[in-house]
């Protein structure tokens, strides 16, 4: 049994954070979606409390066979809230929400089984709390230069067996472009000059219900020098991930909070590393939580004016899947 971790708001911890950063004292950390609940320490001290997190190892579970079952909401019950986006959208009060939805879900082996098994670049699994096992970057700082790494453009492999058909999707091609622009932007309040080194391209992700094409672009800019190793500043500057609100951030958090009607809780915060020299740090998707006695999955996907009602439910449920 794991102590208690000692949860404090970020604003509390991001100090803390610059001081180690500007020694060079490496330490983990996560952040919760709205910045209420967070924690930073090190890795030894992340250990007593069952904290472990893995940044672009390779898996090392078992082949042991995972039964998995996931009971989405329903179509109908998914409308209200699609339809309530949209209804935002049209007013002009955003022109990008990431509207996300919690799936019960059944499996025959612990948390632990699953997070050792995962292929991910971003896992994390907290005590009994939660796991995640993320494939999206938020940021990594290497040698004063930032870099972020948008994600935003699904579709499975099995049915578009060429990525063509992901790059040009009207609605993907909107969502892209909107998050790469807020993203730029985001970046430009601690860094110059931002550039976007790579954009929209496309990776495969394993899942245990057939590959996804995921969309993604490289944007990166050197860290102004008055934010050189301060991380908590940084971060406070960047947070809540804009690629799982939206935009504009203020006015679509709003539209989250009505449609959504749950706590994300740590869902779609972040989680990383500092070595004492860079950083790595990832977005908290892809995240399994035990709530009231039952293991819940949340997921979900950006919209926009061009998005239709079925396909973004059905990337709601392809998104609730195991990565291995």
């Amino acid at each position: 049994m794991f102590p208690s971790i000692p949860l404090v708001p970020f604003a509390e911890v991001s100090e803390q954070m610059d001081t180690w950063g500007m020694l060079g004292i490496p330490f983990q950390f996560f952040i919760s979606y709205d910045g209420t609940q967070a924690w930073a320490g090190s890795k030894q001290d992340a250990e007593k409390l069952g904290i472990q997190i893995q940044i672009r190892q390779k898996p090392s579970g078992s082949g042991q066979h995972v039964h998995f079952v996931k009971s989405p909401i329903s179509l109908e019950t998914y409308r209200h809230k699609f339809e309530y986006v949209q209804q935002e959208l049209k007013k002009g009060n955003s022109f990008l929400v990431n509207l996300t939805a919690e799936t019960p879900i059944q499996v025959n082996v612990p948390l632990q089984i699953i997070f050792d098994k995962a292929h991910a670049a971003y896992k994390m699994k907290c005590a009994e709390q939660f796991i995640v096992f993320s494939p999206e970057c938020f940021i990594q700082i290497k040698d004063h230069k930032i870099y972020s790494y948008p994600m935003k453009g699904t579709s499975s492999v099995r049915l578009n067996p060429s990525k063509d058909t992901l790059m040009a999707d009207q609605k993907e091609q909107a969502e892209h472009a909107t998050i790469v622009d807020l993203i730029r932007n985001d970046l430009s309040r601690v860094a110059f000059p931002i550039q976007v080194d790579s954009y929209k391209y496309t990776e495969q992700v394993k899942t245990n219900e057939g590959d996804l094409w995921q969309m993604s672009s490289q944007i990166s800019g050197f860290l102004l020098p008055e934010l050189q190793g301060k991380i908590g500043s940084i971060l406070r500057e960047l947070l809540p991930a804009g690629s799982i609100t939206g935009a504009p951030k203020a006015s679509t958090m709003q539209i989250i909070a009505e449609a959504e009607q749950y706590d994300r809780g740590f869902y779609t915060g972040i989680m990383g590393e500092f070595d004492g020299q860079n950083i790595d740090s990832g977005v908290m998707i892809r995240f399994i939580e035990h709530k009231s006695g039952q293991l819940i999955f949340k997921s979900g996907g950006g919209i926009t004016v061009f998005s239709e009602l079925e396909k973004e439910y059905n990337e709601l449920i392809q998104k609730v899947y195991l990565p291995f």
